[in-house]
């Protein structure tokens, strides 16, 4: 079917068992969605874990490669005093099915050949969109940060809600991030912000935020509004994925439904349930803000464990499988030419 001298694809994921319409110029829209300027008026195919975005606004090819929830769970003497909240999750990810193979694996091994691919596809950034870890192990952290640098690949990192997570130590979320942060995540973040950072290639931003708290403080939401602010190009990553009509209370950032009422495993995870009057009005704003966002040509995330595509307003948001199995996207930014 021709419209507009473009070629309509019908795009299956397999992994997930979602499809979508992808068109030159648009795709079809989510319930409740309208139509804006986003996206810049690009065009996406995805095929298995390999997704390839067309617009008129990216000037050169860029390569970017996701990878989220390896939870790494390496520990050593220095961990012996929580031991009592790091149990549970230590013991989660031993060995797990390689994505690809099937066969069984560690996430240790699974983050190394990541790198390794990585760096013989030259990728020009690794983007590592939370729960690397499953608690902040002082091992853990500095073995991944060693096998980093090593490998030369160009990264950002943002945090998941089990990287800063010592299960049952006390304090708010907000808190135990802002501590474990500053006393064992900092030298991932390379010395930018935290909570929110921004690295251009090749004329794209890159901006990472971390929602790892399920909530969008109001600097972050004016940190991203700056970034857009000039239409530049732009791609979010994000541990936990904005809300998307159909999709369960775990695409929280955002959701409607997401609350005490639907915390099912605030006791299981020892840490304060969710709160019964639900999101801020930062985060629904910001959710929003984010689909209609002009120049946006996507959002990648993670958390889930499961890979996943939604598109909210012509913007594909894609979630990675986790990389404890080796899970990744392999996303491709590419200048749009006639047909595309």
């Amino acid at each position: 079917m021709e419209r507009n001298g473009t070629r309509r694809g019908f795009l299956r994921m397999g992994a997930c068992g979602a499809s979508v319409w992808a068109l030159s110029g648009g795709v079809r829209q989510a319930e409740g969605a309208s139509t804006d300027k986003s996206f810049g008026h690009g065009s996406f195919a995805l095929d298995g874990n390999r997704i390839r975005v067309f617009s008129p606004a990216v000037r050169e090819p860029v390569k970017v490669w996701v990878a989220g929830d390896t939870h790494l769970h390496r520990d050593d003497a220095r961990g012996e005093p929580f031991r009592e909240y790091s149990s549970r999750m230590a013991g989660g990810y031993n060995r797990v099915r390689h994505v690809e193979s099937g066969e069984l694996t560690t996430p240790e091994a699974s983050f190394e050949e990541t790198l390794r691919r990585a760096k013989e596809a030259r990728v020009d950034l690794l983007a590592l969109v939370g729960d690397v870890f499953s608690f902040p192990s002082e091992a853990a952290i500095e073995w991944a940060q060693a096998k980093l640098d090593a490998s030369g690949v160009p990264y950002l990192y943002v945090a998941g809600n089990h990287d800063w997570h010592y299960e049952g130590l006390p304090g708010s979320s907000m808190a135990l991030r802002s501590e474990w942060t500053e006393k064992r995540l900092k030298p991932l973040y390379q010395g930018q912000n935290p909570l929110m950072a921004v690295r251009e290639i090749r004329g794209i931003r890159f901006v990472a935020i971390d929602d790892s708290t399920y909530e969008i403080l109001p600097e972050q939401r004016a940190f991203f509004r700056e970034q857009v602010a000039d239409n530049t190009p732009l791609v979010l990553l994000m541990h936990i994925p904005l809300y998307a009509p159909g999709r369960p209370v775990g695409f929280g950032c955002g959701h409607p439904d997401w609350g005490a009422a639907q915390d099912r495993h605030w006791k299981i995870e020892r840490r304060p349930q969710w709160p019964a009057a639900g999101h801020t009005a930062v985060t629904r704003a910001f959710r929003n803000e984010v689909f209609s966002a002009p120049g946006i040509l996507g959002v990648f995330a993670g958390h889930t464990h499961v890979q996943s595509l939604d598109v909210v307003n012509g913007v594909p948001q894609v979630v990675t499988a986790a990389n404890a199995g080796c899970g990744m996207v392999r996303a491709e930014f590419l200048p749009a030419h006639n047909g595309h």
